[in-house]
């Protein structure tokens, strides 16, 4: 594989929200995302934008925009559904979910180890749902059965 354009990690996903800047600032509350960049339009709607955690990056829009991309939909205006659903690493999974809950994230699950056993990882980690309704899953590893040396 050739290398990504510099700045950018093999993937970057997307997502919508029916007030991209109420969700872009609750989101670096909340969560820790730092804003890489902004882009606003007219009335202040976020026409691009993209938030850097750690060397992850997600890029967060508004939904309303139907004329060019009519595909584009919150869960609230798809019945609360979820099409995707992320996944963060994180160095303290206890303090972020307080900060979290503090934030105003609806707590779905409460940390909890996971553990696959000796020859796969352990991992503790808590699910919540964000302020648009997107769900998010933290965690972090507690152990890896192939430490890098």
């Amino acid at each position: 594989m050739k290398p990504t354009p510099s700045g950018w990690p093999r993937i970057s996903p997307a997502l919508y929200y029916q007030d991209a800047a109420k969700a872009i600032d609750w989101l670096c509350r909340a969560f820790g995302f730092e804003v890489r960049l902004k882009v606003e339009g007219d009335g202040g709607r976020i026409e691009h934008s993209e938030l850097v955690f750690g060397e992850g990056l997600i890029m967060v829009g508004d939904s309303e925009k139907r004329e060019r991309f009519p595909y584009r939909r919150s869960p609230p205006e798809i019945g609360g559904f979820n099409t995707q659903n992320l996944m963060l690493y994180v160095d303290d999974v206890e303090a972020h979910c307080k900060r979290a809950l503090e934030a105003g994230a609806r707590i779905v699950s409460e940390p909890s180890t996971e553990d696959y056993g000796e020859e796969y990882w352990s991992d503790r980690g808590y699910e919540c749902e964000d302020v648009g309704g997107h769900h998010w899953w933290f965690y972090q590893r507690l152990r890896d059965p192939n430490p890098k040396a």
